[in-house]
């Protein structure tokens, strides 16, 4: 059966963006990073905004790149600036004695979420004081929690989640399910099994890196056919990982997996996960 496509339109959303300056003298870069670590010398929303406009995507949601650390300031002078085309997904540091105090700040410049990592064990990267403020505040803030994962740090997570229940969370790319590896039924069923905390969503994201890793990534269908139908698309939203996506492939390559190649999503489908998912949740 070919793919219910919908009309080119002109309001996508890409759900997951990092940019960046190479205006060190204004954005120094933390002590012990170096310019040589960064993937580009410089990616700036205009270069973004370039390559997403023709593919019909005119909203975008910042994730603070790991680049600049707890400094949010960068992407913060980017969505003041536009901020009807740009929300953030910001950092604050899980250890300091108020990363609460911190999203609530946070929050008042159009930032929407907050991208934690996991550090030491899969069992107990979520134990301890700090992460349980973020996750309170986000329960009274509406402020989703962003986790980076790799599938076995998804059990920890669903505990989280339940006691948790009212904090929207987001999964980044898919929870890099086959990234360092094959597909695994039972890392799907795990990511699957979150799709019982009513508030826990899951970005389609990243398709460069996951499975066989170039396109047109329809090895990756089956996964994301199995995430669809435990979630709905209502839970689900596309985004790019630019400019890493885009370093090696188009960005067509991204979008059109969900827009044209995936034949069991119906056109309502692709409307919530390329656009209305992402904008109920940061353009409320």
């Amino acid at each position: 059966m070919a793919a219910d496509r919908l009309p080119h339109m002109s309001n996508y959303i890409d759900a997951h963006v990092h940019v960046w300056t190479d205006d060190f003298a204004k954005y120094p870069l933390p002590a012990g990073v170096k310019r040589e670590a960064m993937a580009l010398p410089r990616f700036l929303p205009e270069d973004m905004l370039r390559v997403a406009r023709p593919s019909g995507v005119n909203r975008i949601a910042l994730i603070q790149i790991s680049f600049y650390r707890f400094d949010n300031r960068y992407m913060l002078d980017v969505i003041r600036r536009q901020p009807e085309t740009f929300c953030g997904i910001a950092m604050v540091d899980w250890n300091a004695p108020a990363p609460d105090e911190a999203m609530r700040e946070l929050m008042r410049v159009h930032v929407r979420g907050f991208r934690i990592r996991p550090t030491g064990d899969a069992a107990t990267w979520l134990d301890g004081e700090g992460f349980e403020r973020m996750f309170r505040c986000g329960a009274k803030e509406r402020l989703a929690i962003c986790p980076l994962l790799d599938p076995q740090h998804l059990p920890a997570l669903g505990r989280m989640c339940a006691k948790f229940p009212d904090t929207p969370v987001i999964i980044d790319h898919l929870a890099r399910i086959g990234a360092k590896g094959p597909i695994r039924d039972e890392d799907v069923a795990a990511l699957c099994a979150l799709a019982r905390h009513k508030n826990v969503m899951v970005k389609l994201s990243a398709f460069n890196v996951l499975g066989a890793k170039k396109p047109p990534h329809l090895d990756l269908a089956p996964m994301i056919k199995r995430v669809h139908e435990a979630f709905g698309a209502r839970r689900l939203m596309w985004a790019s990982d630019s400019p890493f996506q885009t370093m090696k492939e188009t960005y067509e390559d991204s979008i059109g997996l969900v827009r044209d190649r995936l034949d069991f999503l119906t056109a309502e489908d692709k409307e919530w996960m390329l656009r209305r998912t992402a904008e109920k949740f940061f353009w409320r």
